[in-house]
């Protein structure tokens, strides 16, 4: 696998909002999305994270209830009821382990969300939600605390990369078109030195 692959699926790996509603989402393919975080690097081993999977409609409903969608679309709800995940994956702390957030929860959901963009779905990781009433919908014992909802389907909106204006401006946007933008910086202003 070369980088310009690896390059392709980053690409294709945006934060999708709207999903064919008909299309499921099986429990195998959310049971191969958490084998691939299973094998990521955990800091020190611990491997602290845990992981609710749901595809049934009901239970998806109930979840959809505690999410906050795209903070910068203000006249946006959300995706209509025909648009919504058709799955979810919960990424729980076990508090048993670590109460420390690491860099396993980005590396996890990095993983999972290549694996995604491979099977062909899409995915938006949300860390708005009403924690204490997801736990209590998940019927979640107190040591595990969430930490991510990672919604799931097959996308059914366009989103696209744009380069950052002289503006600075970094919040994404839709179009009449409701083509989905996401300004990016330049690899320019990334990097700061070359020594």
């Amino acid at each position: 696998m070369g980088v310009k692959m690896i390059k392709d699926m980053i690409t294709k790996n945006r934060s999708y909002r709207r999903f064919y509603g008909e299309k499921a989402v099986t429990m195998d393919q959310l049971k191969e999305l958490v084998d691939l975080a299973r094998l990521s690097p955990s800091m020190a081993n611990r491997q602290p994270l845990k992981y609710v999977l749901i595809c049934n409609p009901k239970m998806n409903e109930k979840v959809f209830e505690h999410l906050g969608w795209a903070g910068y679309l203000q006249d946006w709800p959300g995706p209509v009821p025909s648009e919504r995940p058709t799955a979810y994956i919960v990424m729980l702390r076990d508090n048993t382990l670590t109460k420390v957030p690491s860099a396993d929860e980005g590396i996890h959901v990095q993983s999972m969300l290549l694996g995604a963009v491979e099977q062909g779905l899409g995915g938006c990781v949300i860390g708005n939600y009403n924690k204490e009433n997801l736990a209590k919908t998940l019927d979640l014992d107190a040591d595990y605390e969430p930490v991510y909802v990672i919604a799931l389907g097959y996308p059914k909106e366009e989103v696209v990369i744009d380069s950052m204006g002289e503006d600075g401006n970094i919040k994404y946007w839709r179009d009449e078109n409701q083509v989905h933008h996401v300004p990016k910086r330049s690899l320019e202003e990334l990097i700061l030195k070359e020594i």
